[in-house]
């Protein structure tokens, strides 16, 4: 229930933190809509965004945390602050570097990153200048991921978790004060919201360094120098980076086809926010929580603890995803109208990001499945197997989306769908890949409560989705378009609630979760 207890910390932040990511994009969508100007600005964010996952949700640690954490409990605290202030210390000149030449070139780089803006020189030319003044965003993010890794390592995941928080408000406040200066639909909106992604990042950076101090590591900036700590820090990143951020690099592969259409990089983009609500909530729980608990038990010569908590990862990984994938797959497209079908969001794009949202849902319990896996490799220092499937993931992706997204167009569907089919089927093979190395090796084995309760989750989950499919059937009046927003949102809410009721009474009567493993971890939580 440790375990359990600490997902539910960090799912539990993360999910406040996706709550007010939707009341930023719902104020996002009611401005921009899915127009020029929030293709440009989703282009921008997209990769402040991607390094925000790669390195904040849990890439950048299957790296750094083994290493830490190794340092940490076996040659003392001292050993490991210095070496967290060498891996600062370089990652810092690494990511300056590395900003400064992307912001210079950026007007020749946006060409690869939305080739389609090309055709459109005043898209175009905003989309540069937004991801110029978002840029920075990379090496805040990149220095609170290497913070978050001290952190987590030291079994302290509460500011970690929580510094997204900050981001959703900052943007919230940009967007709100864009309104309110009458910039809906204006290029000015879109700087006002790169100049907050800006803010937003070094807000996050300096809660996380306070975070550390209070933990009693007092981190340095000290010289650059390529120490055998650092060395073997690179050696384990760069492909621990490929293999951990594989989904977010398929998602930006995604968008650069998407530019091809107009209208669906914003489809792909509020498609993606919701499927991600549960992808944070557990995938990015177990990311965080999993990685430092194995390299612990693995440490200290506890294989049995270890296999135990990557079979209770696994299982509460399904128990969540699988009827969230099933509910967003169902009830897409009332879902998409409540959140966002107003001003600019016309009754039109509703059904082009909903079939997007399907598609994705297909693949969630796939990329939830890869954080579960990918730890036990990254907690015995091997990040190359996972690279090397990431890079058959990639090949399978680029070559999925580009095939579907003209087979689509040319029987008269949603180009854009195709993209997120392709990126589903990728995250699959992905996990089917990890799990079956793990398996191979021993590293990984079913114990006999997994074996009994996923298929009770399964069945679970469907009967789930029968009740949701019957509420939606005998709803369909009050989720109408032209219905009041209030009465759309009522009635997507008793669909909702339907079906959690649903779920939780087969779960608990089938076995899967006790009544008194409930009651033992509301009272652990409580006297938290």
């Amino acid at each position: 229930m440790k375990l359990y207890k600490a997902f539910a910390t960090v799912g539990g932040l993360t999910m406040a933190s996706r709550l007010l990511g939707f009341a930023r994009d719902i104020l996002i969508a009611a401005a921009l809509g899915s127009g020029a100007i929030a293709d440009a600005f989703f282009v921008a964010f997209r990769f402040p965004n991607l390094f925000r996952r790669l390195f904040g949700e849990g890439a950048f640690n299957s790296a750094f945390v083994p290493l830490f954490a190794k340092r940490l409990e076996g040659e003392g605290e001292a050993t490991a602050k210095r070496f967290a202030e060498e891996a600062m210390a370089g990652l810092l000149l690494v990511l300056v570097v590395v900003s400064a030449a992307a912001m210079l070139t950026m007007p020749w780089l946006m060409m690869l990153l939305a080739p389609g803006f090309v055709a459109d020189p005043a898209k175009y030319d905003l989309a540069v200048n937004l991801t110029q003044i978002a840029f920075p965003y990379l090496t805040c993010m990149s220095l609170v991921a290497l913070l978050s890794g001290v952190l987590n390592s030291m079994h302290r995941y509460w500011a970690a978790a929580a510094a997204p928080i900050l981001l959703n408000i900052v943007l919230i406040s940009a967007i709100a004060f864009a309104i309110v200066m009458g910039y809906a639909e204006k290029p000015a909106a879109g700087y006002v919201l790169a100049c907050g992604v800006l803010l937003a990042g070094f807000a996050q950076l300096t809660m996380l360094w306070l975070a550390v101090k209070q933990a009693g590591l007092d981190l340095k900036l000290i010289r650059p120098r390529y120490s055998e700590g650092v060395r073997r820090l690179v050696q384990l990143g760069i492909p621990g980076l490929i293999s951990g951020g594989i989904t977010q690099i398929n998602i930006v592969v995604g968008t650069i086809i998407a530019s091809l259409q107009a209208g669906a990089v914003s489809y792909l983009y509020y498609a993606d926010r919701l499927y991600q609500l549960p992808l944070g909530i557990v995938g990015v729980a177990v990311g965080v929580v999993l990685l430092p608990e194995l390299a612990r038990r693995l440490r200290a010569g506890d294989h049995s603890g270890a296999m135990d908590s990557q079979n209770r990862s696994l299982e509460f990984s399904l128990l969540l995803t699988l009827p969230a994938a099933v509910a967003l797959a169902i009830a897409a497209e009332p879902i998409v109208r409540v959140l966002f079908e107003r001003g600019a969001f016309l009754a039109e794009d509703t059904p082009r990001t909903a079939y997007a949202l399907a598609a994705f849902a297909a693949g969630l319990p796939a990329f939830v499945l890869i954080k579960v896996f990918q730890p036990a490799f990254f907690a015995r220092e091997d990040t190359r197997t996972p690279m090397y499937f990431a890079a058959i993931n990639m090949v399978v992706n680029v070559v999925g989306s580009v095939a579907l997204f003209y087979v689509f167009r040319s029987l008269g569907f949603m180009p854009h769908v195709g993209i997120a089919v392709a990126t589903s089927l990728a995250g699959w093979i992905n996990a089917a890949m990890l799990y079956v190395t793990l398996r191979r090796h021993g590293d990984f084995v079913s114990d006999a409560r997994l074996i009994r309760n996923m298929p009770l989750i399964a069945m679970a989950s469907i009967a789930m989705g029968a009740v949701v499919y019957a509420m939606l059937q005998w709803l369909a009046p009050s989720l109408g378009q032209g219905v009041p927003l209030l009465e759309k949102g009522l009635a997507l809410a008793a669909v909702v609630l339907a079906g959690m009721a649903v779920y939780a009474l087969l779960v608990v009567g089938s076995g899967v979760l006790s009544a008194a493993q409930l009651k033992r971890f509301t009272r652990r939580k409580n006297a938290a």
